[in-house]
């Protein structure tokens, strides 16, 4: 029978062998890794991705701390029982498994909070290391050194709330911890939970997306140059204050999904995994291959059993002891292909079955989004892709990867270059609609207006390229200022536009909602290692005299009022007025109609509609969303069969919705 993928894409025809490969191959390592029976009536992925209760320190009758390396000629657990001594009661043997060591002590000898590391001695060398599979990693704020942490506390925690059903549709509110809250600080898993959580719940969020929950050397690399695969961030709280931040969520129907950062690993080695045991290639591929050239990292060796091993353990751990939703994959267009897709251009379907593709990186996704979906059936996956595989977000069997949806992440960007480089007048419906509806019918796609890089230093965020200066001292409700009135509207029409036209799920960056008005500086020594810009100005939106706060009003408006809207899965019947700057279109039964125009606002305007009721839900110059109230509010129309024309007044640069009922 021939797959989805082939039927959904005739151009696709030509690599159907590929594909047949492909599917060839990962059924080869499933059924490896699974006993050879595929898990059919034996073992599945799940009873595989055990590593995290195998690997590193247990408290069983006794305490047992085992670690992989291969590369080690002995090993010495040290820690505060041992003044950081290597001693030879705490020496590790080789067990019988291949390259395995391990170590069995008394209960007495290790006590809830005790530091930890491994001293690790090879041929020519040795160095101290953080174990590998580690779930709890700590820094000394005077020596901003990493040490494992013994974490055992006297109480476990309790769930009081189950998993909510996975969202529909998916509106996700991405956030950092460390920078959620208003003071100048990193901000804790407790405040975010007290603080920012009724904020995304009264938003309108169904998901909480969440930044730099592994733990990071270094706080300014937002999270993405992860050390410990199995370690929360302990710069945040306890893994109870985090588990208690989950269970709020789950209390308030907001699913949690973590940024899961399986693309490549920090290269330090006495925090991260960098010549574990010696070796350059532990974890890593070899030679030149093994160093990403844009992100001074390392990268993981697919190919080799022990590392998915290691990876599909970590995608198990944090699934099962966080109670967690979902993952959102980071990089996985350097994933997938051997020049990491730097500079390239994704313009023929040869890019995507050739030579560059990681074959094995593609395997390990396939069989992470089967091991996650088996463990949590309702979880939600998404990646990070920005080369356009076809069939990352189709299930397996359909001849897809296995994600549920992918980043539109062409959206940002094509907003960028409008604002940048096009003058208001030339902004091309036509070319805004066909951007944004460019993406493939049968895979689930999250769209994003702008995204958390655009916001850092050295980028500008929407309202700061719309406004620059003034964006600070023009955003009072009640001072005249045409740029910023120009800022304000054209804010709301892009996040009308996205929403409505750009995929199956919407996605914000914390703060971007009501146009945040500064960028993201993490403390440096350039900065004088100050948190001025590692915050978010939540005053702002709160406070009812500025614009910011309408911004805001018309984020949530738009969230819930018009989310029913993106379960029709795609808009249709466009009407495109190019000369005007006026675009119309359905989404089920809401009824969009937008006017980009500077100038002219246009009075009984006609559009042909389907008979019915339409009721007016939303419109973008309402004076609560800091609107000129160029509109009359609460407007309903009848149109009878066999339909005619609703004629509508668009201001300039404004949009309006409506929901149409049955005739």
């Amino acid at each position: 029978m021939k797959l989805a993928i082939l039927k959904n894409d005739p151009y696709l025809e030509p690599y159907a062998g590929v594909i047949e490969e492909r599917r060839r191959r990962v059924e080869q390592k499933r059924n490896a890794y699974c006993g050879g029976n595929g898990g059919e009536g034996g073992l599945t992925l799940a009873d595989f991705a055990t590593g995290h209760h195998h690997f590193g320190l247990h408290r069983e009758q006794e305490w047992i701390f085992r670690e992989w390396a291969p590369g080690a000629r002995e090993i010495f657990l040290i820690g505060d029982f041992s003044r950081w001594e290597p001693r030879e009661e705490y020496r590790l043997r080789p067990s019988e498994a291949p390259g395995e060591w391990e170590i069995r002590l008394a209960p007495e000898v290790l006590n809830h909070g005790d530091l930890y590391k491994i001293l690790v001695r090879w041929d020519g060398g040795e160095g101290v290391r953080i174990p590998a599979y580690a779930h709890r990693v700590v820094q000394d704020p005077g020596t901003h050194l990493f040490a494992a942490q013994v974490w055992m506390p006297h109480q476990a925690f309790r769930w009081h709330y189950p998993r909510p059903a996975r969202p529909e549709p998916l509106l996700i509110y991405e956030s950092h911890i460390g920078m959620a809250q208003e003071a100048g600080k990193v901000g804790t898993f407790d405040e975010f939970r007290r603080e920012v959580l009724p904020r995304i719940e009264a938003g309108g969020y169904n998901a909480l997306q969440l930044m730099a929950l592994m733990e990071h050397p270094y706080y300014g690399s937002f999270g993405y140059q992860v050390s410990s695969f199995f370690a929360l961030s302990s710069r945040f709280g306890t893994p109870e204050e985090f588990k208690a931040l989950v269970d709020d969520c789950h209390h308030r129907g907001i699913a949690v999904i973590m940024d899961l950062v399986h693309s490549h690993s920090v290269r330090n080695e006495e925090e991260g995994l960098g010549r574990q045991d010696g070796s350059e290639d532990l974890y890593f591929y070899p030679g030149e291959r093994g160093y990403h050239p844009a992100w001074d990292s390392r990268c993981f060796d697919y190919g080799k059993d022990q590392v998915i091993h290691f990876l599909l353990s970590s995608c198990a751990y944090w699934l099962t002891e966080y109670n967690l939703d979902g993952f959102r994959f980071d990089g996985v267009t350097s994933m997938l292909y051997k020049d990491h897709g730097l500079g390239a251009s994704f313009d023929n379907y040869e890019k995507y079955y050739g030579s560059n593709v990681e074959e094995d990186a593609l395997d390990y996704l396939v069989l992470a989004n089967d091991l996650i979906h088996q463990i949590h059936p309702g979880a939600i996956t998404i990646a990070e892709d920005m080369s356009g595989l076809p069939g990352i977000a189709m299930p397996y069997p359909e001849g897809g990867t296995g994600f549920d949806y992918r980043l539109a992440m062409g959206i940002p960007d094509f907003w960028i270059k409008t604002i940048k480089e096009m003058k208001d007048e030339d902004w091309h419906v036509e070319r805004i609609w066909g951007t944004l509806t460019d993406r493939r019918a049968h895979e689930g796609t999250i769209a994003y207006a702008e995204s958390h890089d655009q916001a850092l230093v050295g980028d500008k965020t929407i309202i700061f390229r719309l406004m620059d200066a003034a964006m600070y001292d023009q955003m009072g409700l009640f001072s005249a200022s045409p740029l910023a009135d120009r800022g304000v509207a054209l804010h709301k029409l892009i996040r009308l536009l996205t929403f409505s036209l750009g995929g199956g799920g919407y996605m914000t960056f914390m703060g971007n909602e009501f146009g945040h008005p500064e960028w993201i500086d993490f403390p440096r020594e350039g900065n004088g290692w100050s948190h001025h810009y590692a915050r978010r100005q939540w005053s702002l939106a709160d406070n009812p005299g500025l614009r910011y706060h309408g911004l805001g009003a018309f984020d949530q408006a738009l969230l819930t009022r018009c989310a029913a809207s993106l379960l029709s899965p795609w808009a249709t019947d466009p009407v495109f007025h190019v000369a005007d700057q006026i675009l119309s279109y359905r989404r089920g039964d809401f009824y969009y109609f937008i006017n980009l125009n500077s100038t002219e606002s246009y009075t009984d305007r006609p559009f042909g509609v389907p008979p019915g009721r339409y009721t007016q839900i939303l419109h973008s110059d309402d004076p609560a969303f800091c609107g000129h109230g160029r509109m009359v509010p609460d407007l309903v129309f009848t149109v009878k069969p066999p339909g005619e024309t609703l004629k509508l007044y668009l201001p300039s640069r404004s949009g309006m919705v409506f929901y149409r009922q049955g005739e």
